[in-house]
């Protein structure tokens, strides 16, 4: 039996990890898949083998997130991604978590729900190490966005943004009361690593994915 792609690409959406293109001038602009919205009570999480947005478990604590949250296409956290962490953070026994790279969007507007698409501009990032896994947190802007769609680079961002955003990541898997912290972030970084840090995703994710990127490129221009 022959399989009419054209005909595939026409009757199933795309999976947001594979199918939908990061941008043409990635990576100082790109895509990005947004997951949760600050209202969101329980965090969503892209499910890998469908495609579909999942409940991954009920937010524990009181604690929500600050912006738009998601990942980045064609994105994979692998070996370049985690030798550049470790290179930055003066470590070793670094690896990538294996995930697309994740990405915080800060928007003026309410957006009241996940599983879309934003076109944004990366102005910087927090490097956070889970356990031995590299786990960036890239931060950008929704383009155009008439509070924050000017910025450049997170240095000119309020710092009491950044110190929120930091705040959360630093906590949302604590428990009241609970000592040892399962998240670090050793560095707070600007427009261009952030820039080196979705190339060198993207490297990885066409070392990772090569052949189902082509698959899906060929169906995106028929």
């Amino acid at each position: 039996m022959t399989i009419d792609l054209n005909l595939l690409h026409h009757l199933f959406r795309a999976h947001p990890w594979h199918g939908v293109a990061i941008g043409d001038e990635a990576p100082a602009q790109v895509t990005a898949y947004i997951e949760i919205v600050p209202s969101d009570t329980v965090k969503y999480e892209l499910d890998k083998p469908t495609g579909l947005l999942k409940v991954d478990r009920p937010q524990k604590f009181s604690n929500v997130y600050p912006t738009l949250y998601g990942l980045i296409p064609q994105t994979f956290c692998g070996p370049r991604s985690a030798e550049f962490c470790m290179e930055k953070a003066s470590r070793t026994g670094i690896v990538g978590d294996g995930d697309p790279l994740d990405i915080c969007v800060l928007a003026e507007k309410t957006i009241t729900h996940g599983d879309i698409l934003l076109p944004v501009t990366p102005i910087g990032g927090l490097r956070m190490i889970d356990g031995n896994e590299a786990d960036d947190k890239i931060i950008a802007v929704m383009r155009t966005d008439a509070i924050y769609g000017h910025l450049r680079d997170i240095y000119e961002c309020p710092a009491p943004l950044v110190e929120r955003l930091k705040h959360y990541f630093l906590t949302y898997k604590d428990a009241p009361g609970k000592h040892k912290r399962e998240t670090e972030i050793t560095h707070v970084y600007g427009r261009d690593e952030a820039q080196e840090v979705i190339e060198r995703t993207m490297a990885d994710y066409d070392e990772q994915f090569g052949p189902l990127k082509a698959l899906f490129e060929s169906l995106r221009t028929r």
